[in-house]
Order: C-alpha cells, then structure tokens, then sequence
C-alpha cells in the first residue's frame, strides 16, 4: 500500500480496529484499504494522498446514495449501518468547505480563467474540482459556479 499519510493512517486504524476486536469497524476499513490497493494494482504505481482522497470520496458519495436509498424503502436498520460506516469514513476525509471558502475559491479561478458566462462552466469546474478534492461536493461546487457565472 501507498505510504502516503492517509495510507497509513489508514493502516494504523486498522490494526488498532484489530486490537480492539471491533468487527463492524475493522471490515469497513479493509474494504477501504482494499479500494485503495486495487487501484494501485490497476494503475501499476503508489497513490498519492490526493488519489486516495479521490477514492475515499467517492465511496462516501456511494454510502451517501445507500443511506438515501434505504430510507426510502424503509430499511432504518441497513440505513443505519450505512450512516456508521459513512462516520467511518468520514474520519479520513478533510472537512467539508464552507460556501464562503468555496465561492472565494470559485471568483479566483473565474478571475484567472477569464471566464465570462455559463459557457465557460466545464474550464472553471475543473478548476476549481481541482483545488477542492474530497473537501467540497460536486454538485455543490456546480451550483455555485453556476450562480457565479450567470448572476
């Protein structure tokens, strides 16, 4: 596995998740740390911490769609071994930006960029997806630069 700091923190929160004999937590955490080896496996390299970042949100966003799912249906006890497992998570991921550091974020790559209306929306999203890996949602990034660039 990488030896990236969130590597192996991740690490070290499993074999203290060993120590504890805490099951439930030790299982999401190898299901964590295996996402992580199967892509360095598939891309031939060690990851760096914004790569694992990439891989930790995105599963996140894979929890967050099953707790709403699972609400949905009326299954409170999957949804609620869903929301542990999101806290989890959660623990190895940065903070969530506030609307004041994203949208201060946002009118700095607007102004570098030059962008002038919505159809300049992908050069800016990357942008600034770019600058707030694993500490800002997508969608809320897009309403924003949306917001932004129109009005």
């Amino acid at each position: 596995m990488a030896t990236s700091e969130v590597a192996e923190k991740l690490q070290q929160e499993v074999i203290a998740a060993m120590k504890a004999k805490d099951k439930d937590r030790l299982g999401v955490l190898r299901m964590l740390k295996a996402a992580v080896k199967q892509v360095e496996v598939d891309q031939r390299r060690e990851l760096e911490d914004a790569d694992i970042l990439k891989i930790l949100t995105s599963y996140a966003r894979k929890v967050k769609d099953q707790i709403s799912s699972y609400g949905d249906a009326g299954r409170h006890e999957l949804k609620n071994a869903a929301e542990a497992e999101l806290l989890i998570v959660g623990e190895f991921l940065p903070a969530e930006m506030t609307d004041e550091e994203l949208s201060a974020i946002i009118a700095e790559v607007v102004a570098e960029s030059g962008a002038a209306g919505p159809q300049d929306m992908g050069k800016v999203m990357k942008a600034v997806l770019g600058r707030t890996v694993g500490r800002a949602d997508g969608g809320r990034v897009s309403a924003l630069v949306t917001k932004s660039l129109v009005g």
